[in-house]
């Protein structure tokens, strides 16, 4: 404690001293001018005033607090503050001369010395930063950075510039800003030049060998990100952009981030009514069977918006289960926020495990997402697959029917229809269960809902890509003519939550995703945002279809049925199901027998059901 008050006092001492000869240099610079243009003065009043008047200005700086600021973050307001200090301490003086008539100093020169004080003063306290912002440039100047187009020319760019000085990562050296605002072109931003539109960004690009663009607009309108994206594409320069403000926490650094991968899919966004959704969930007891997954977790994430009267994760995987849990709890705990969360490990295919749950909590709403997923990894592992997606998915059921549930939502998958893999066909299989389950139930409401591939979910092929690229490539695609459907996890989950408002029991809710995207597209797109060349830089390699795996997916049974319902929202309709007898799933017999059998005898005994699946996709 002793060092640190003597650290203090040799720092105040220090900048009083600044302050002094400050005053003091104020003062000659005075009589200097008095002497260039021949004015007469008494020096011998100055002589004596003077240390009078540094004495007075001291005690005012001190007790204003010019003492206290912290020297490596002196700003804007801290500047304001020395100007107003000094003002008012020399209208005292003014003041003092005018009232005793004591002329140690012409009233009208204060005007001069006010300001050359407010500079002298301020120039100690900022000499700090002024070295650090020259050697941030040099070192940034010295090491190369890429040369870097700025989009957007107002306060977000501003932003841009200032994080790319402060984070040497980064390493960007921005060379221009372009700007729609024909007000704004050919003035500068922070030094640096606005150069023209965005539309022509090709050309800039091309004329300052620009290697990294940045967007800097905040919620820029997908449209035109679009368009930029494809603009930028072409030239194979990499993109970044700066996280919307509506991303980032209030206390968040401005950040800029790769651009994302919904940004490369040729179609809108898809935004879904969430009207309704509050008295759906407000006050319901919510069960999410495997909530640590990618769906899971996100149901979580948005379910818990909603003010549930509790919400239930429960997963096989202890350690998604916990991140989700701690992501949850941290949110609630900054906003102060109630909330009834509880989290629980087990798998759906222990129905002792299971029914401990629904007996000890009675969940009204149940979102079964607990699935195997990864179609390769499953066709080894056929017994797996029935063992979660069909039997756990049976149990699940069974136990929402046995509980009075409301309504229990299946979340299904495009691979379902026509299946050329085991995952899809027990993913088909768990809709006929929900669908029998509904045909002899009054009370609870069955439904699925089945979408196209999830952005950025485990295994899915966007980070394969972006890891690839990271690497150096090559980028493996399977088929040169392979689509996908796509969306967001966000967009998956609102969909979810929408379809299970719309539920009154056996829908199959499929969403119209626009159309698909072909992989390699995507996969092109991708190595020419990273800033390089398609098959020159990094090679795109075929590897042919994997084990079950369909060129093109499908989202409906039968596409020539057309009484399938439209909705409310036009993005989502029902696919018509057939009516299910419990006798036709043969359930006890796979429940006794899957155990004792090979992985291609259970994928044959799946076929029977499933009449659909080809199994190894003949």
């Amino acid at each position: 404690m002793k060092k640190t008050n003597i650290e203090r006092l040799i720092q105040i001492s220090k900048y009083m001293f600044f302050d002094a000869i400050a005053i003091t240099v104020t003062y000659f610079m005075a009589i200097f001018m008095f002497m260039v243009i021949e004015v007469p003065y008494d020096q011998n009043s100055i002589i004596y005033a003077l240390p009078l008047v540094i004495v007075f200005k001291l005690i005012i700086f001190y007790f204003s607090g010019l003492y206290k600021m912290l020297i490596n973050h002196v700003g804007l307001e801290d500047v304001i503050k020395i100007s107003i200090v000094s003002v008012l301490s020399n209208v005292v003086i003014v003041v003092f001369i005018a009232i005793t008539n004591v002329q140690f100093m012409y009233k009208s020169a204060y005007f001069f010395i006010t300001i050359a004080e407010v500079a002298l003063v301020t120039l100690p306290r900022i000499a700090n930063r002024i070295v650090a912002y020259f050697k941030t440039n040099l070192d940034w100047n010295r090491a190369l950075g890429k040369r870097t187009l700025i989009v957007g020319a107002g306060s977000a760019g501003e932003m841009v510039v200032k994080e790319v000085y402060r984070n040497k990562e980064l390493n960007n050296m921005p060379i221009a800003f372009l700007d729609d605002d024909p007000k704004k072109i050919g003035n500068r931003l922070t030094g640096i030049q606005i150069i023209g539109p965005i539309e022509d960004i090709q050309l800039f690009i091309d004329q300052y060998q620009i290697e990294e663009v940045i967007i800097a607009i905040s919620d820029y309108p997908i449209k035109k990100l679009k368009h930029l994206i494809e603009l930028v594409a072409a030239k194979n320069v990499k993109m970044k952009k700066l996280l919307s403000f509506t991303d980032m926490d209030n206390k968040d650094r401005p950040k800029i981030i790769d651009v994302r991968i919904e940004d490369l899919l040729n179609r809108d966004e898809i935004k879904l009514d969430s009207t309704g959704i509050q008295e759906f969930i407000e006050d319901e007891i919510v069960l999410v069977t495997g909530g640590g997954g990618s769906i899971g977790s996100e149901l979580c994430r948005q379910i818990i918006e909603f003010n549930p009267k509790q919400l239930i994760i429960f997963d096989i995987y202890e350690n998604n289960a916990y991140d989700i849990q701690m992501e949850i709890e941290r949110k609630f705990k900054k906003l102060n926020k109630p909330l009834n969360l509880k989290v629980l490990i087990g798998s759906v295919y222990n129905e002792k495990r299971l029914e401990e749950v629904f007996n000890t909590y009675r969940p009204t709403l149940v979102f079964h997402a607990a699935a195997y997923k990864h179609v390769p990894l499953m066709e080894d592992s056929a017994v797996e697959a029935v063992r979660t997606n069909v039997l756990g998915t049976h149990n699940t059921a069974k136990l929402a029917t046995k509980y009075n549930v409301k309504k229990f939502v299946l979340v299904s998958s495009d691979k379902a229809v026509r299946s050329t893999n085991i995952m899809g066909a027990t993913k088909r299989f768990a809709e006929l269960i929900v669908e029998e389950q509904n045909n002899h139930n009054t009370s609870t409401k069955f439904s699925a809902v089945r979408f196209g591939n999830v952005l950025g979910s485990n295994g899915s092929v966007i980070p394969l890509f972006k890891k690839q690229i990271e690497d150096g490539g090559p980028v493996t695609v399977t088929d040169p003519e392979i689509t996908r459907y796509f969306m967001t996890i966000p967009e998956a989950v609102g969909l979810i939550l929408q379809c299970a408002v719309y539920a009154n029991g056996g829908e199959v809710f499929i969403l119209d995703m626009g159309e698909p995207v072909k992989i390699k597209d995507l996969a092109e797109k991708m190595i020419s945002l990273a800033g390089f060349k398609p098959n020159v830089d990094i090679k795109i390699e075929y590897v042919g279809l994997r084990p079950g795996e369909k060129l093109y997916e499908e989202l409906m049974i039968d596409h020539l049925n057309e009484t399938h319902d439209k909705t409310s929202n036009d993005k989502i309709y029902i696919e018509k199901q057939k009516h299910v007898e419990e006798s036709l799933l043969d359930l006890e017999h796979i429940r006794l027998s899957f155990e004792d059998l090979s992985n291609y005898e259970v994928k044959k005994m799946v076929s029977k059901i499933i009449t659909t699946y080809k199994v190894n996709g003949k």
